[in-house]
Formats: C-alpha cells, sequence, structure tokens
C-alpha cells in the first residue's frame, strides 16, 4: 500500500526522479537570473564571476585511458583556487573530468556518481560504457539554461568497455550532444594548446608510461600559453591530477610519478635553452 504523502518511486534513473520529485535540486534549475527587473536593468549587470576550472584531458594507451587536469581555477584576472580537484573517479571503470564553471561541474560529477549508483542497486547490473555517456549527455542538456547565465559545465568522460576490452574517451558540446573520440581530446581554455601537443607526439599502442608523460607534457605546454591553466607549482608541491582507466579499475597516479615526469620534462628543457 502505498502512502499519499510518499511518491511512488520505482524509476532506475536517480537524476530523473529528483528532476520530476524535486526539480530544485537539479543542476539546471537554480533559479538565478542574470539581470533584475526594475529601473536598474536598463543600466546593465556586469556578467557574474564564479571560478572557471581548466584544463582538462584524455588519452588512450595500450591498456586503457589516462585522464588528468592541472589543478587551477580562476575568477576572472584572479587565481581562485590552486588545488581544485577536476577528475573524479565515477565508478570501477569509468571517470570525469571537468570544465566550466567550478561549482555545477563538481555537483554534476557528484549527481553521475550517484545516479550510476542507483541504477546498480535497483537493476543490479551496471551500465554499459555507452549507457554511461548517455546517461551524462542527459545532465549536460538539462544545464542549458544555466549556460545561458554563464555557468558552462563541460565534462569530459573516459571509460574502459568490457565488452570492447579497450578504453574510450567522449566529449560533450553544451546542448548535450555527446561524441566519441579515436585516440585524445583536450578541452578548457587551455584545450587547443594541449591538443597541438598531443597531435604531434600521440602514437598508437602508447604504453602506459608514454601516455602519462604525454598528458603531463601537453598541461605543460598548455600553461605555458593559458593563463588559466596551471602549471606545476615546485614551490607549494602542486601538480595535475592523473588517474589510468583500465580493465583492472581505476588508479590515481602518484604526486611521487608525477613530479619525476616533470623534472625530466624540465630538465630536458632546461639543456636545450643552454
Amino acid at each position: 500500500m502505498n502512502l499519499p504523502f510518499l511518491p511512488n518511486h520505482d524509476d532506475s534513473s536517480f537524476f530523473d526522479f529528483i528532476s520530476k520529485q524535486h526539480p530544485d535540486l537539479t543542476i539546471g534549475n537554480r533559479g538565478l537570473s542574470s539581470a533584475p527587473a526594475g529601473p536598474d536593468a536598463s543600466r546593465g549587470v556586469p556578467p557574474m564571476t564564479v571560478p572557471q576550472a581548466t584544463t582538462v584531458l584524455a588519452i588512450k594507451y595500450q591498456k586503457g585511458v589516462v585522464i588528468a587536469g592541472d589543478r587551477r581555477a580562476t575568477e576572472g584576472f584572479q587565481i581562485a583556487d590552486r588545488r581544485i580537484e577536476k577528475v573524479f573517479k565515477i565508478d570501477d571503470h569509468s571517470a570525469m573530468a571537468i570544465a566550466g564553471a567550478a561549482g555545477p561541474c563538481i555537483e554534476m560529477a557528484k549527481l553521475f556518481q550517484t545516479e550510476l549508483e542507483h541504477y546498480e542497486k535497483l537493476e543490479g547490473v551496471a551500465l554499459s560504457c555507452e549507457g554511461k555517456a548517455n546517461k551524462l549527455g542527459q545532465m549536460v542538456k538539462a544545464n542549458l539554461p544555466m549556460v545561458f547565465q554563464g555557468l558552462v559545465v563541460m565534462p569530459l568522460y573516459v571509460g574502459f568497455d568490457v565488452k570492447r576490452g579497450e578504453g574510450r574517451i567522449f566529449k560533450y558540446d553544451i546542448t548535450g550532444g555527446r561524441y566519441e573520440e579515436s585516440d585524445y581530446h583536450a578541452i578548457g581554455s587551455g584545450g587547443k594548446d594541449a591538443r597541438n601537443t598531443m597531435r604531434e607526439h600521440f602514437q598508437k599502442n602508447f604504453a602506459e608510461a608514454d601516455a602519462l608523460k604525454l598528458a603531463l607534457m601537453s598541461l605543460y605546454n598548455a600553461a605555458d600559453d593559458d593563463v588559466g591553466t596551471g602549471g606545476p607549482d615546485l614551490v607549494r608541491g602542486i601538480y595535475p591530477t592523473a588517474k589510468c582507466v583500465t580493465a583492472q579499475g581505476i588508479a590515481d597516479v602518484p604526486d611521487a610519478s608525477i613530479r619525476a615526469v616533470y623534472d625530466g620534462l624540465i630538465a630536458a628543457r632546461r639543456s636545450k635553452e643552454t
């Protein structure tokens, strides 16, 4: 017997459930307004300034995908955060990196985690890699009203497809359109600079160490040309975040390993300049 004050919920999608029962909790329904009504409206209002997270990227290799991101968040011309996390484990075989308005981006990552956990508990099986990518596209589409407020959320999703036995990379546009990349991709303010580096040095069937080195070098080059992208901070000991997604699961790349790669890159560049 269903109680009248409790919603009857048998939908395997947690996102659909809160969209119907509690739309105020979804990312795209915050009720923000870009400009006030009344006499002040004609004078205009400066655009809302929120921390922006960039740059993130992903590269395929023999056993899976490496996904990485810098640690800087900017707010206008200022650094809002030097240690922001942009790369998230979503489940045992998928990860997501974020670029755009930091707050909504992080909310979407957490909601995506809950969505997949909820689905697996109700259905008894995990979604396919393709199904996960589609779910994330639905969330990006639902955020479209916030895009007009300037709160853009741009995710980069990677997963290990157990059926295919390979890593996969998916990018999205602001309307939720989903596109698969065959080898690598980067998004964010330094995305173009990172892609240029990857285009020059990428090779099919990279070993994990080679893919990681290229990912970190691409972020380093992006930081060299893009003020919004943070490079390795040797004084504070702040380095980009990287995860490897394989058939065995998600593995965080230790800071010591990332530091060792950058030590080698910096030493090689110094030797070229002398």
